[in-house]
């Protein structure tokens, strides 16, 4: 642990998993990707769709964290500081989405606007979770997140929903809420374009189990009392027992990001364990920690920098900027598709410079 309290693994982690959101989010072009960058069309993973369930499941780690002076107890104060968060969380996800919608279309066809997208599904996860963290008991907790597998599995499978279809439970659902205008559009194998939504309403439930494991998690590094090496045994169990489930049980729930299934719950969270428990090892027992400056200033501001990215990426856009800077200079030098990464790897760094700023008057930007 840091002298703040803060576990300096956690934030590199956390520092990680956004640099690498902003980095397969802003390509040079679409058209020159790298497959371990682009995301699986429906079942399975990529090193890609690890990005947002590893960021998810940081964020259950630090929900324990952050309850925890509320005595983990559901009172006005802890309640209200929820779902003002919460709230503020989903308005700046659709704010995200109505800044790109007026600088592409201008004042119109806001019948088009779409409501959901990722810090939009982080509210709703973080809310709901948080709420069950202070109303339980936190022995129950992986009963929980367990119950909660199962039921979605069971709703996924009995309706026929682990396939892309307008039929899947989780458009319907979606069409009901929101209408079909205001859902992100998925293509079908054919070239069809239906509306699906990849953070849709109702697959919301796999991430409330995601931040629930995160949150046990937490837990356990806290119960462990800053003994990095019980921490490390501990987070390798979990992580080995819930991945290997994830494997084994997609036999019959197959691991897919787009309906956030019970099995990709369980793989992702697996891995994002075991991962956190490598750096644990690397940073916090073996002091490694110089390579890991870069991603510490991602990680005390994540949200702010995955808004600025967001909001950069689409004024770029707008203006000619990235395919001017892609075609004149990344391009002739890497090629295709080394070009397209150089330009990724390069509007990381670009958004990397206000957070170290940051980092390093140690202003951290919270809702």
């Amino acid at each position: 642990m840091k002298q703040s309290g803060r576990l300096l693994s956690l934030d590199v982690m956390r520092g990680i998993t956004i640099a690498g959101m902003i980095m397969v989010n802003n390509p040079g072009t679409w058209e020159y990707v790298f497959k371990p960058l682009g995301h699986a069309k429906w079942d399975g993973f990529t090193p890609t769709d690890l990005v947002f369930p590893f960021f998810m499941f940081i964020m259950g780690v630090s929900m324990f964290f952050s309850l925890r002076k509320y005595d983990f107890k559901l009172s006005k104060k802890s309640v209200t500081k929820v779902l003002r968060r919460t709230v503020l969380i989903f308005l700046v996800g659709f704010g995200l989405n109505l800044f790109g919608h007026i600088c592409r279309n201008g004042f119109d066809h806001f019948e088009n606007l779409r409501i959901l997208g990722v810090m939009q599904r982080l509210a709703l996860a973080y809310g709901t979770g948080s709420l069950i963290g202070l109303a339980i008991n936190h022995k129950y907790i992986l009963h929980t997140a367990a119950g909660i597998l199962l039921f979605y599995a069971a709703l996924l499978g009995f309706t026929g929903s682990t396939v892309l279809s307008a039929d899947n439970i989780i458009a319907v659902v979606d069409r009901a809420l929101f209408g079909e205008t205001h859902m992100y559009k998925d293509t079908l194998a054919d070239g069809t374009r239906i509306a699906f939504d990849p953070e849709g309403f109702l697959s919301t439930i796999g991430s409330v189990a995601h931040v629930l494991i995160g949150f046990y998690v937490g837990k356990l590094i806290l119960d462990a009392k800053k003994n990095n090496e019980l921490i490390i045994r501990n987070l390798f169990i979990l992580g080995t027992i819930i991945t290997f489930a994830g494997l084994l049980l997609s036999y019959g729930c197959p691991i897919n990001k787009k309906i956030w299934s019970s099995t990709f719950v369980l793989t992702t969270c697996g891995l994002g364990s075991l991962f956190l428990a490598l750096l644990i090892w690397i940073i916090d027992i073996n002091g490694k920690q110089r390579w890991s400056k870069f991603f510490e200033s991602f990680g005390i501001n994540p949200l702010y920098l995955y808004v600025q990215a967001a909001i950069l990426s689409t004024v770029f856009s707008m203006i000619g900027f990235t395919s001017f800077m892609y075609n004149t200079i990344f391009n002739p030098i890497f090629g295709d598709y080394g070009g397209s990464l150089a330009w990724a790897l390069f509007f990381v760094i670009l958004n990397w410079i206000p957070g170290y700023l940051l980092y390093k008057k140690q202003i951290y930007i919270k809702l």
